[in-house]
């Protein structure tokens, strides 16, 4: 009789590291990168953090105060946004998710742009200063597909240019996702994924949505590099979202990064994360705070003191306050605006309905 056992030869095999500067405590736990030697851009770096909180805890309030509508924090994932700003260039594209705020800032988009956007006027993706960006997505995932399209776009044109688009750790368990990094592989192109691991896609912990070990191991199957980072070290993560970047900009290829941090607050203002999150487990979290993480470390190598902070807190307090009142006091636009940016010539039909608005409009003023 036959043998029938078959002989297994393997075929291939991977790595997925992980990557960390600062420990929690602020301390350096590996070389700093060329960038973190200048302390002035890790100054930079810290005030954009901070900055970004005030804006958050503003924006909360303003929420909860009936001033603006659902809004979604970026309480504890300061450190990433600043990261992915700090290293993309100009000429870059960025398509956020709705949590990058402190990138989006340095990118030139004003804090009563934002305010607009989550107060329900769509005149705040419209940025005054900012024509290249993408605006925020809050369909899952829908961003990917476009990113490999600007990426290709860059790439026929022969421009040095890279598209960084982020999504959540849920997203990465849709269809556009896998399409996404399928194409971007075949095609070799100059797109960054930033998959932020905040535990959380919206109530479904990590680990009920994805069986991989880690996030960024599905970039295997496109045949494109990833990795960890700790997401609440800034300077790490500026450092290996750079890389990837550059490399990307040199015809490298795409990258898929993914940043470990936590969602300290609910997923949105809408959400109440305490029927489904252990508060033992949200308060072990606080203490790994990004913003808290490179204070530390900026005090440790004495460049910043306490009244170094009270300053940036008093700053950061009379900049928000100033975005406020421009949003506040920012006139509604007119209701016939609907119509006016939908189709390059208006359709009879749509005229019609255009017209008698405005002429109800007018008998409700008379």
């Amino acid at each position: 009789m036959a043998n029938s056992k078959q002989t297994q030869t393997p075929v291939a095999s991977f790595e997925v590291f992980y990557s960390q500067v600062l420990n929690p405590q602020g301390e350096l736990v590996a070389p700093l990168p060329y960038f973190a030697c200048d302390t002035d851009e890790l100054i930079a770096l810290y005030k954009n953090m901070v900055m970004t909180r005030a804006f958050d805890t503003k924006a909360i309030a303003l929420q909860r105060t009936g001033k603006m509508g659902t809004y979604a924090s970026s309480l504890g994932q300061e450190a990433i946004a600043a990261a992915i700003g700090h290293a993309m260039k100009a000429e870059d594209v960025l398509l956020p998710v709705y949590r990058e705020y402190g990138a989006m800032f340095q990118r030139s988009v004003a804090m009563h742009e934002l305010f607009l956007y989550w107060g329900g006027d769509e005149r705040g993706m419209c940025y005054a200063n900012q024509s290249q960006d993408f605006p925020i997505a809050v369909p899952i995932a829908s961003q990917v597909p476009h990113a490999v399209g600007i990426a290709y776009a860059m790439k026929l044109r022969k421009e040095q240019r890279v598209a960084v688009v982020v999504i959540g750790d849920g997203a990465t368990s849709k269809g556009d996702f896998y399409e996404g990094i399928n194409l971007a592989g075949v095609w070799n192109l100059p797109v960054v994924f930033i998959t932020i691991n905040n535990y959380w896609a919206i109530s479904l912990p990590r680990e009920a949505q994805t069986a991989a070990q880690t996030i960024c191991q599905k970039s295997i199957a496109a045949g494109i590099p990833g990795e960890q980072v700790d997401g609440n070290d800034v300077i790490g993560a500026r450092s290996r979202i750079s890389k990837a970047i550059e490399k990307a900009r040199q015809g490298g290829g795409p990258s898929v990064i993914e940043p470990i941090t936590y969602r300290m607050f609910d997923h949105t203002t809408a959400d109440d994360a305490s029927r489904y999150r252990d508060p033992e487990d949200v308060e072990k979290h606080k203490q790994l705070d990004p913003i808290m993480r490179i204070r530390r470390y900026l005090e440790s190598i004495k460049i910043w003191t306490e009244a170094d902070e009270q300053q940036l807190n008093d700053e950061c307090s009379a900049k928000v306050e100033s975005e406020v009142k421009i949003y506040m006091n920012t006139p509604p636009q007119p209701p016939e605006s609907m119509f006016d940016h939908l189709y390059a010539e208006l359709p009879k039909a749509y005229q019609a309905q255009r017209d008698e608005l405005l002429k109800q409009v007018g008998e409700n003023n008379g």
